[in-house]
């Protein structure tokens, strides 16, 4: 049985003809970068996610990076986020000239504690930048409000959660910039780098045209008023996502029902722990993620030597990494975080598994845990 983590060949297939198509439109009008693709892209994901404006980007590091500028991040200001995400959210904290402050998750969803968050404000704090890990919202009414009783920015990292939802609404819009990737292993990816940055904000949205495009004036070529970036959209793969997005919702539905079989079939195994969903959020499984109690690397390894492939996301906290040692942190500062590196198991997931895929996996992992 050929399983995969992520299975893109599986899904390309699934639409080919319609790709195929987009992309020789495409070449036939030849506007490679910026062309009409993008601009109707963003107008779509804007209104698929309730937002007023979307503004493409290279990458979903970029994203970051534009969001955090054009609110007028800089250096010396603090960032509140969490230790346990991909290095890209720290990463565009320090790349604007601002200082990561890191606070310890929840337990049961790994998303940063929003009960922890107020101890960190100093003077210096300017924003909160929550990760929605794997696919599951924070407690994004609780981080608003703290934020506005603190005079904070909100930039949510969207990365791993286009298409999920809290107390009823998309996630992107709750802050005053929402930050998405479209990685090809993204539930809703292209086919190479891109990003997005949403907001409600006109203002903001307009910096961001400026900012993504050599900080050039969005309505006078050539003219400048800021230092931007080179982090043009590429029409090819807004035509790509285009086709994608058209395919989300169902394909979104499949990873819920997946995640379902896969929680069915592991309820009894009493060594992991499988994934909790609070009442008022949804999670569209970009990654299903299990902890595993003891020798989670063993696992992983019995896993792989019987074809089953698995993902640890992620081994090593970002206050630990050698990049940030100068920022003083040490282990044991953030136990729930440190402890999640230690168990975390991210098994196979995309809407075309099977059933009898999802019951084989989970047999090898019972079997290899004996």
């Amino acid at each position: 049985m050929n399983i995969q983590m992520t299975d893109l060949r599986a899904q390309y297939e699934s639409i080919k003809d319609e790709i195929v198509l987009a992309v020789a439109e495409v070449i036939a009008e030849s506007n490679f970068i910026l062309g009409k693709q993008v601009s109707l892209f963003e107008q779509e994901v804007a209104k698929y996610l309730g937002i007023k404006y979307a503004v493409t980007v290279a990458s979903g590091t970029d994203a970051l990076v534009l969001a955090l500028t054009a609110l007028g991040i800089g250096a010396g200001d603090e960032v509140i986020t969490t230790p346990f995400t991909f290095i890209a959210t720290a990463e565009a904290i320090s790349r604007c000239g601002a200082i990561p402050v890191f606070c310890d998750i929840d337990q049961e969803t790994f998303n940063i504690d929003s009960s922890k968050i107020e101890k960190k404000i100093t003077s210096k704090t300017k924003a909160i930048l929550p990760v929605h890990l794997y696919g599951l919202s924070c407690n994004m009414k609780e981080i608003v409000r703290i934020a506005k009783a603190n005079n904070l920015r909100v930039i949510e990292d969207c990365a791993q959660s286009f298409g999920s939802e809290c107390c009823n609404k998309r996630l992107g819009g709750f802050g005053d910039c929402g930050c998405f990737s479209f990685f090809p292993a993204k539930t809703l990816g292209c086919y190479g780098d891109g990003g997005m940055v949403c907001t409600n904000d006109e203002d903001t949205a307009q910096r961001l045209l400026s900012l993504r495009n050599h900080g050039q004036d969005p309505k006078n070529k050539y003219i400048y008023h800021m230092h931007g970036f080179n982090s043009r959209f590429d029409t090819l793969q807004a035509a790509i996502l285009r086709v994608k997005l058209k395919y989300l919702d169902k394909w979104i539905t499949k990873r819920v029902e997946n995640a379902k079989l896969y929680n069915d079939f592991l309820s009894s195994f009493k060594f992991l722990i499988t994934p909790k969903v609070p009442q008022d959020r949804s999670h569209t499984f970009n990654y299903y993620t299990v902890r595993i109690k003891k020798h989670r690397d063993s696992v992983k390894d019995k896993l792989m030597e019987k074809g089953v492939p698995s993902a640890v996301y992620y081994p090593l906290c970002l206050h630990l990494q050698e990049v940030y040692k100068d920022l003083g942190y040490k282990l044991g500062d953030f136990p729930i975080a440190e402890q999640s590196q230690s168990e975390v198991l991210s098994l196979p997931m995309y809407p075309e598994l099977t059933k009898e895929m999802i019951q084989n996996i989970c047999q090898e992992l019972g079997d290899v845990s004996l």
